[in-house]
């Protein structure tokens, strides 16, 4: 189970400087967009997804592919591939931001992830000034509709 809020940070006012941080390198296309299929290489771990409907809280399936099955499937992709660079930055109460800052044709769109343990701190979370506008339920924000655009 996935249990993520999303939102769309001012980037001129965090309070850490990303490239502090861990990052990876993520490429990925959507094979199907209703149900979600996605392929996705993560640095060198390649996954086959598959997604629940939902916003804040929807299942999530990851299978392991091999490099030459992810290109073999990405070739087969609905839409545009989206590339992204992904900050992992700690926050208190032991959870942590995926900060995406789109490559390409999505650039400059930036968009910050938490996931949380359960719906309930979740829906406790009070979220900094300094993450934005929420866009938890607004699903043209979800990756499988920004590859349709």
């Amino acid at each position: 189970m996935e249990i993520e809020r999303k939102f769309l940070p001012d980037k001129d006012s965090f309070p850490f400087r990303p490239e502090d941080h861990p990052c990876r390198h993520i490429e990925q296309g959507y094979l199907c967009t209703d149900p979600v299929v996605r392929v996705r290489m993560d640095n060198n771990e390649y996954f086959l997804t598959y997604k629940s409907k939902g916003l804040m809280v929807r299942e999530e399936y990851n299978l392991p592919l091999t490099r030459s099955g992810y290109e073999h499937l990405l070739a087969k992709a609905d839409g545009r591939i989206i590339s992204k660079d992904r900050y992992v930055i700690p926050l208190e109460d032991g959870l942590s931001l995926e900060l995406d800052i789109f490559k390409g044709e999505l650039a400059p769109l930036v968009i910050a992830e938490i996931e949380f343990p359960d719906e309930e701190t979740a829906l406790a979370y009070e979220p900094p000034a300094w993450l934005g506008e929420e866009i938890t339920y607004c699903p043209e924000y979800h990756n499988s509709a920004l590859s349709q655009l």
